[in-house]
């Protein structure tokens, strides 16, 4: 396979990603996990789930995850789409591999979702014979969830999110050729960032050079709602949104906004110094640059993500630093979910220890912050990487900023 981004158009000079092949090896993922759980359906509502069930992209309205658009798996059926009424003649005129769509209101008022739920998803469930079966929800809210209880007494509501998470955990080939696709527009839109970095230009100036670089390339979303632009004592403890505050002598400056591409997500990260950086700046982003790197190299089959996250923390305390981790996990897996299990690094009760399987892929993004330092004390550094057979491979190329490393 190749290990780089060849481009992303649809071409016919050369082979890239059959999407069609791939949607229904995705599919065919889903349904080998659903029986796998012993599940005669899967109900799917959060963004990502549906759209890899149906590779629907649909308008997105902030705060309404999980209340716009769902999908029902089922046996020997293409997946049915539920989506809102602005979507579904463009469903119909073209996404022809959607064979059955029905319009649903946003899932919020009771009335509302009390009629989806009798009138509309009911006679889908009577006609495929699945009132009294084993249904998996991945998310719903409460409204929705008691419309079911109420209409359809006898159906059993169990998880259909970890199946799903199952299925995406290991990422199909015509995936991994999105992610780098998703990682090249990612490593742009820094690059842009970067550039725009100065004296006297404010973190949303950044943001803006970064944005237009995103759209301008073909992406969808930054890898969140809120690009991550934070300079200065801004990342010292890290403030994780873009605001007006100017760009001084001496910053460092950091910048997380990645880059979504035909739904898989590019997420990396660098901090680079506007000026020069003081002893104690160096310090810090050696600590975390020599961390990523150790980590990294821990990071194939055989290894855990204890082993990687030890490796990191152990670098960290060659520089007295090791208690100055962020208080969340270090990495995160990402595919079509921006951010998704497994994770590494994660300390909150109940976290597993897992083996590192080729097919994963992960947003590795150590932070450390140290208070009080005069323009910032605070760096991560973040890199796509992709498990392998052997050694790990690195997607993101974006460079580190040299003048921020001892020696």
């Amino acid at each position: 396979m190749d290990r780089y981004a060849r481009g992303p158009f649809n071409i016919g000079y050369e082979q890239r990603v059959d999407l069609s092949t791939l949607r229904a090896e995705r599919i065919a993922k889903a349904q080998e996990q659903r029986r796998k759980a012993g599940l005669d359906a899967i109900l799917v509502w959060k963004d990502e789930n549906c759209r890899y069930l149906t590779d629907l992209r649909p308008q997105l309205i902030a705060g309404k995850t999980t209340a716009l658009n769902g999908a029902l798996l089922i046996e020997g059926e293409a997946p049915i789409l539920f989506c809102s009424g602005g979507e579904h003649d463009r469903v119909q005129l073209t996404m022809p591999w959607v064979k059955e769509a029905h319009i649903i209101p946003i899932i919020e008022e009771v009335a509302l979702v009390d009629g989806m739920v009798k009138d509309i998803l009911g006679p889908v469930l009577k006609k495929h014979r699945l009132t009294e079966a084993k249904l998996g929800l991945d998310e719903s809210n409460i409204v929705f969830f008691k419309a079911l209880q109420r209409h359809f007494p006898k159906l059993q509501i169990e998880d259909g999110d970890t199946p799903m998470l199952a299925a995406r955990r290991h990422k199909l080939p015509g995936e991994i050729v999105l992610l780098e696709e998703a990682t090249a527009i990612a490593d742009a839109v820094t690059a842009s960032a970067t550039a725009a970095i100065a004296e006297g230009v404010r973190e949303c100036d950044v943001v803006g050079e970064a944005m237009r670089t995103l759209f301008k390339l073909g992406g969808e979303y930054s890898h969140v709602m809120t690009p991550f632009v934070a300079s200065g004592e801004h990342m010292a403890p890290p403030n994780r949104i873009c605001s007006d505050k100017l760009i001084r002598n001496g910053d460092i400056v950091f910048i997380d906004i990645g880059a979504c591409f035909n739904g898989y997500f590019g997420d990396m990260a660098r901090a680079v110094i506007c000026g020069k950086p003081s002893d104690e700046q160096r310090k810090i982003f050696t600590a975390v640059y020599e961390g990523l790197m150790d980590g990294i190299a821990e990071m194939r089959p055989g290894r855990t993500d204890k082993d990687c996250t030890d490796a990191i923390v152990r670098a960290a305390g060659k520089y007295g630093l090791d208690g100055r981790f962020l208080s969340l996990f270090i990495a995160h897996g990402v595919g079509i979910g921006a951010n998704e299990p497994p994770y590494i690094g994660e300390t909150l009760p109940g976290a597993p220890t897992y083996e590192f399987e080729p097919g994963m892929v992960f947003a590795v993004e150590p932070l450390i912050w140290v208070p009080g330092v005069r323009g910032g004390g605070g760096v991560r550094l973040e890199d796509m990487v992709l498990i392998t057979d052997g050694a790990p491979h690195v997607m993101s190329r974006a460079p580190y900023d040299e003048k921020l490393l001892l020696g």
